[in-house]
């Protein structure tokens, strides 16, 4: 069941990812502190774009996607710590941190044409 917006279909798929990670955390490194941050930001990033996309009001869109652009910003440090602290490979890292950062470009274009539309 694809998406027709891409914010969400990426951001689901995403959030997926991130619930993978979180297992992997969980089941194979024992880790739980980490695993429980990045399972509520990774997630949080779609279910608010996809909340934001049900506003009730313009300014109530820009809100939910500016909480979802915070989110980004959090996961993305929360994989870059996994990674320094070895708890997952630079490689694997780096595909989780690409995918953000997509994410974060997006929502980053969406907000500015929201914003401008609203001048």
């Amino acid at each position: 069941m694809p998406y027709d917006n891409p914010l969400l279909e990426k951001s689901i798929k995403f959030a997926s990812r991130i619930v993978k990670l979180y297992q992997y955390l969980l089941k194979e490194k024992h880790e739980s502190i980490i695993s429980k941050q990045i399972i509520r930001s990774g997630t949080s990033i779609g279910a608010n774009a996809n909340e934001a996309i049900y506003g009730i009001s313009k300014a109530d869109f820009i809100a939910k996607l500016q909480i979802s652009l915070k989110e980004t910003a959090e996961t993305e440090y929360w994989l870059r710590l996994l990674v320094l602290s070895e708890y997952i490979t630079e490689a694997e890292g780096d595909s989780l941190i690409n995918d953000c950062l997509e994410i974060k470009r997006i929502l980053i274009s969406s907000l500015n044409t929201a914003k401008q539309k609203d001048n």
